[in-house]
């Protein structure tokens, strides 16, 4: 496997400490899997160097129930399950509200997303194991051994999520041991939800009965109407953002992409959290008329990507390309980044276009 630097030198870099960087959108869509050389790194703080052989998950299970873990636990103890399912940060596609005005965290393009195969223990598993009974109205809470401003990383989910037969503790991304950068050696795969409540570099779990305190989880990653600025900003009124929304992107041609005039193939991704992508439609001419993509799914995974692709005719000229999907609540995307811009630049889920020149 490469370092790190020789994987931070495929992927557009928004930052290096906290590391933060996204693929360019043509290795995206090259494979239904991302490699994970190509998958997109969301850091908040250090990248912890941990030792194999000393680490351990302790499971707080409340009433007095306390277990410990190292990874041949786990993996000995309970069944091992394996997840396809799509990873994304909830400011994916930011740069499209920064052209709105400004808005703050990295300028995402439509690279912070992923899909991989996620293999290790359910972490429903692990918490029955703790004492936990379904239909309680808990939450779990993670800590991370990263920090982030002084504070472990954490953050929380719903007792039922934690629960549900998808959500994971990972160990293997795409059959292999998890790089560093993607939270090894264990981290939580929650899927549906924003990449934030899947926290990596896992050091305990806690069974308690409110939402984690921790700042990453009762101040950030709150979305906000449009007239609240940072400092009017009260997370207590701010939406959790949890379950992500029905999106699509335009993955290839690239931007500023200068083309020959003819039939030109146009392709890209589309996600819509917990429910099914059932239409996608393209446009050449910036949303006046449209056709209908071909999809592609993997079956059996409710929880990962669908590719589209489409053939448009192109005469020569100045073009802009447009994508927008539709899920199987007949829910569909806002035409322009206005419609649901906030200030944290959170959800952007308009169209995505894609100006191209053809000759």
């Amino acid at each position: 496997m490469s370092s790190l630097s020789e994987r931070k030198a495929r992927l557009i870099v928004h930052g290096d400490q906290p590391y933060n960087a996204e693929p360019p959108l043509g290795r995206l869509r090259a494979s239904y899997r991302t490699s994970v050389q190509d998958f997109y790194v969301r850091s908040h703080g250090d990248l912890p160097a941990l030792d194999l052989k000393i680490w351990r998950l302790t499971v707080d299970g409340g009433a007095d129930t306390t277990l410990e873990f190292s990874l041949p636990d786990l993996r000995n103890r309970f069944p091992e399950f394996t997840v396809t399912a799509t990873m994304q940060c909830a400011g994916n596609r930011r740069a499209d509200m920064r052209a709105v005005a400004p808005v703050s965290g990295d300028p995402w393009e439509a690279g912070a997303i992923g899909t991989a195969e996620w293999t290790g223990v359910r972490l429903g598993d692990v918490l029955r194991e703790a004492g936990i009974a379904e239909g309680m109205d808990l939450h779990v809470a993670f800590e991370s051994h990263d920090t982030v401003e002084g504070h472990p990383y954490g953050a929380s989910i719903p007792l039922a999520k934690a629960l549900a037969p998808e959500t994971l503790l990972a160990y293997a991304m795409n059959g292999e041991a998890l790089l560093p950068e993607h939270g090894f050696p264990v981290r939580a795969v929650v899927p549906g939800f924003a990449g934030v409540r899947s926290p990596k570099w896992l050091r305990r779990l806690i069974v308690q009965d409110h939402p984690s305190n921790n700042p990453i989880q009762a101040g950030d990653y709150k979305l906000y109407p449009p007239h609240v600025t940072a400092e009017t900003a009260d997370p207590t009124q701010g939406h959790t953002i949890d379950l992500m929304p029905l999106n699509a992107a335009i993955c290839e041609p690239a931007r500023e992409a200068a083309l020959k005039a003819g039939v030109t193939q146009v392709r890209g991704y589309a996600v819509a959290g917990d429910r099914a992508v059932v239409r996608v439609d393209v446009s050449g001419n910036g949303g006046r008329s449209w056709v209908q993509a071909d999809l592609e799914h993997q079956a059996g995974s409710p929880f990962a990507w669908t590719f589209w692709s489409v053939e448009l005719d192109l005469s020569p000229g100045e073009h802009e390309l447009a994508v927008r999907a539709w899920d199987a609540a007949g829910q569909t995307q806002p035409a322009l980044p206005d419609d649901t811009w906030n200030h944290k630049g959170y959800l952007c889920t308009c169209w995505h276009r894609v100006r191209i020149s053809v000759t």
